[in-house]
């Protein structure tokens, strides 16, 4: 009896390598594309650093910069026709194809929101160029279903690999989300490494490292203990992720219920956020550069300026996402996380601010998403806490993630299948 002949590894099909090479090309374009973008984006939100971290520190003025901002959002979307419901970042990375024809929408959008002060992230607009690019290249040269899918994910880490800093974080986001399995992951492991290291090595020759360290937690000495204090620490994230997807499923109710143009629905949401950074400018942009703040001036800004800081971060980024604002959820969950944490340490002296900063920081963004394990490094390369403190991050991550899980699964049977917590960050 004849035995079927085994499929030869990838690495001996032409296709695989024509599929490293374009992972290259693929680096290259994404290191310069990450570098441009970012740099208009930081250059035009120049004009809100004037400003005080306590209350009312922002300027009036900001309102009609916001409101603007919303108005150039309308138009936009409405010249691009942009579909109302753009897809999520964690839905790009694990989408087989990605709409090339959204792209300039999406790009045009997402700049002019990040520019106008809007509580959203850039990873959002990052990602879209690069699966477009990737998508693109994939159908101009007549790739499979398969090869277009993992060209598109390279194109996702080309783009990433030079903004997180660290070719690592980004495979590991991508398999854990997207979860190739077969020929493909051998694919997608290779080829988004190769575009990752060279996105990062062209990235970090012109700019630095600048996600690495980027809120570096006060050193603390590991205990036994800790491992324990990761499961409340969790369970509080999993709290702050289902306050924010409350607030998210009011501000899309709440605009879907307003029958006004959908470009005077976008001044609106930028009057709204615009009016909370002028009364708490720590809730303004992403949150990236505002969450350092929040670090090194916690013991001054108090437990209730924190608080505050911290529902109101929750309460723009609904806004913005709800009134038609384009922007991705890592940066701003980041930054929900990091103030949670250190509420916690205000709030109990007992808990080391290193420890309930480092714990909440990934726990909220990883209750989003199952990847863990780039939780925990994405934290631990933020942070640069030491190898044993990395142990309650994980517990931490598993623990909110767990907790969120568990709520929609009884929300759902309360509900009949209806299912929005969590799904609404994303």
């Amino acid at each position: 009896m004849l035995r079927p002949t085994a499929a030869p590894p990838v690495t001996r099909e032409r296709e695989f390598w024509v599929l490293v090479g374009y992972a290259a090309a693929l680096g290259v374009f994404g290191a310069f594309a990450g570098l441009v973008s970012l740099g208009i984006i930081k250059f035009g939100g120049t004009w809100s650093t004037h400003s005080r971290p306590g209350w009312f520190g922002g300027h009036w003025w900001w309102v009609a910069v916001t409101a603007a901002a919303g108005v150039v959002v309308g138009l936009l979307r409405r010249l691009t026709r942009l579909p109302e419901e753009v897809p999520g970042l964690f839905e790009d990375l694990k989408a087989e194809h990605f709409d090339a024809g959204q792209l300039p929408g999406t790009m045009a959008v997402s700049a002019v929101s990040l520019i106008g002060g809007a509580s959203v992230g850039p990873e959002k607009v990052l990602a879209s160029m690069g699966a477009g690019t990737g998508s693109w290249l994939a159908q101009r040269r007549g790739l499979g279903k398969e090869d277009s899918q993992v060209n598109t994910q390279a194109g996702i880490a080309g783009i990433f690999g030079g903004l997180f800093s660290s070719p690592l974080i980004v495979v590991m986001l991508i398999l854990e989300v997207a979860r190739p399995g077969g020929h493909r992951f051998s694919k997608t492991l290779v080829t988004d490494i190769v575009a990752g290291s060279v996105s990062f090595g062209i990235y970090f020759a012109i700019a630095g490292a600048v996600f690495l360290g980027a809120y570096q937690a006060p050193r603390y000495t590991f205990e036994d203990w800790q491992l324990l204090a990761g499961i409340p620490l969790g369970l509080f994230g999993a709290v702050v992720t289902a306050l924010a997807a409350g607030f998210m499923m009011l501000a899309s109710r709440l605009f879907g219920w307003l029958k006004i143009p959908a470009i005077a629905k976008s001044a609106l949401g930028g009057m709204m956020f615009g009016v909370i950074g002028v009364a708490l400018p720590l809730t303004m942009f992403s949150g990236g550069d505002q969450l350092t703040s929040v670090l090194q001036d916690a013991s001054t800004l108090g437990l209730g300026l924190c608080i505050a800081i911290l529902i109101a971060k929750m309460l723009t980024y609904a806004v913005c996402q709800g009134s038609g604002f384009v922007g991705g959820p890592i940066f701003p969950t980041l930054f929900m996380g990091g103030t949670a944490g250190i509420i916690v340490h205000q709030a109990i002296p007992g808990v080391p601010l290193g420890l309930a900063f480092s714990c909440l920081l990934p726990a909220v963004l990883g209750s989003l998403a199952a990847a863990p394990f780039s939780m925990v490094l994405m934290a631990a390369f933020l942070t640069r806490v030491g190898p044993l403190q990395t142990a309650p991050i994980l517990i931490a991550v598993v623990t909110a993630f767990l907790g969120v899980q568990g709520a929609k699964y009884c929300w759902q049977a309360a509900n009949g299948g209806a299912s929005v917590l969590g799904s609404e960050l994303g």
